[in-house]
């Protein structure tokens, strides 16, 4: 019998499955094995663009591995990372790092600003160096897009940098949703505490031209950007708010809170994107609140869903006339609310506190069987997928995909009105505007590879 009940099990959602995951696995292997390496056990030489701000735990997460040069424009952001490595090669531009440390070289940490995430990223994939990006990837979706099409040219390993993809309470989440446990999900929630938490966003924020401090090449910082005069407001972590360097709250956190619902919906692309509230719009940077709503067709046997991005706006959510503070807990100020046919279910910011809705309906409730392996972590994820082991979660042929939808987002909150997607063509269908900002202007000297 028990035989059986894994017969049915795997007969009911064998199809499911086949869509939400790639065809050989969360990646392609690409190993160290395949280079020549001969033991999984052998350290990689992990070199880190960008080693202050998220650089200093993308390093911390890799300290088992050799850590053997660093690229990072500003002295005084990667001061601390520096001390702990005093004999590490150090460099303010990746690209000389690439030109002297190259053969010493077989993994990348790309931990800089979102502007050049995808430049520093192919650098390293086209010299046949495995690559973990931060999220949200890339900047805009044409990005996006060659950096997906060089892992698999270069057969290099991959991983983006959002947690929530390797969280087992994400894992859960799925087998709820694919159990049929809260029905048809037509409609999907997703909201963040940023921006204004930890950078400011709001039409008063004017960058304000100021010297140069002497520990920064801003020329090196700015990368391929349109140069402009260097200002306070820019660093060192506002530069999201601004759309030449970041992505605001969606490049910040989307890309860890709208995984789970990605992962479980088996998103792919939209039919249409549209910012649908818009507080504080300014000449300067991305609006201080949105709501963003994302149409996507049915998928399989998944009906059409409704997604909704809420950039601090959690407190204008209600279901059924419930608050989202009093339904879901006000504490959980990143999350994801999955409403279905049958119930609800929600979790944190990186798929963490999985539960039905009300919570009273988790008293007698068991867990599917899982039907999803476990990660080992992210990074210890993405360090086996390097030297030949197990594929890795959120590598590029996942994240790419999962990044173009989100960027659309952006895109709607510089252009009014419904924007209508043609996946077939890879640009929007009813307005030249927004078609502008799916790729980004190159300066002379930091074209991508």
């Amino acid at each position: 019998m028990a035989n059986d009940g894994i017969s049915r099990r795997h007969f009911f959602y064998g199809t499911l499955l086949a869509g939400a995951l790639p065809a050989a696995g969360f990646s392609s292997v690409a190993s160290l094995k395949r280079l020549g390496y001969k033991s999984p056990n052998e350290k990689l030489n992990i070199a880190a663009i960008g080693a202050g701000g998220k650089g200093r735990s993308d390093i911390a997460g890799c300290k088992a591995e050799n850590i053997v040069a660093f690229a990072d424009p500003d002295d005084a952001s990667a001061a601390s990372t520096y001390k702990l490595y005093p004999n590490v090669p150090k460099y303010k531009d990746f690209r000389r790092l690439f030109d002297k440390e190259t053969a010493h070289i077989d993994a990348v940490l790309v931990s800089c600003p979102d502007h050049m995430h995808a430049t520093a990223a192919l650098w390293a994939m086209a010299r046949g160096k495995h690559v973990y990006c931060q999220k949200p990837l890339t900047r805009t979706v044409w990005e996006a897009q060659e950096l997906e099409k060089a892992a698999a040219k270069f057969g290099v390993a991959t991983q983006m940098g959002n947690q929530g993809y390797s969280n087992p309470g994400a894992r859960e989440c799925c087998e709820i949703i694919w159990n049929g446990d809260i029905g048809n999900v037509t409609e999907v929630h997703a909201w963040t505490d940023r921006p204004g938490k930890y950078w400011p966003q709001s039409p008063d924020v004017v960058p304000q031209e100021a010297p140069v401090p002497p520990t920064l090449d801003w020329e090196v910082w700015q990368g391929g950007t349109i140069p402009r005069p260097y200002s306070p407001a820019y660093i060192p972590r506002a530069w999201r708010a601004f759309p030449d360097y970041g992505c605001g709250a969606v490049g910040d956190m989307a890309c860890h809170i709208l995984g789970t619902p990605n992962m479980a919906m088996r998103l792919g692309a939209p039919s249409s994107v549209e910012c649908i509230k818009k507080v504080g719009p300014s000449k300067y940077v991305f609006p201080q609140q949105t709501v963003l709503r994302f149409d996507f067709p049915a998928r399989g046997s998944m009906p059409p869903v409704k997604i909704f991005w809420h950039d601090s706006l959690k407190e204008f959510l209600k279901f059924d006339g419930v608050p989202a503070g009093e339904l879901i807990g006000d504490d959980d100020n990143n999350g994801s609310l999955f409403i279905g046919d049958k119930g609800m279910v929600t979790t944190g910011c990186y798929g963490e506190r999985t539960r039905l809705l009300p919570d009273a309906k988790m008293k007698d409730y068991k867990l599917p069987p899982p039907l999803l392996t476990r990660s080992p972590g992210h990074y210890a994820d993405w360090i086996r997928a390097c030297k030949g082991g197990d594929p890795s979660c959120s590598n590029f042929s996942v994240a790419a995909p999962f990044v173009q939808w989100m960027q659309l987002g952006v895109i709607s909150m510089k252009v009014e009105g419904k924007l209508e997607w043609d996946a077939a063509k890879k640009q929007f269908s009813n307005n030249r505007e927004a078609n502008q900002y799916l790729k980004p202007n190159f300066r002379k000297g930091w074209k991508l590879a």
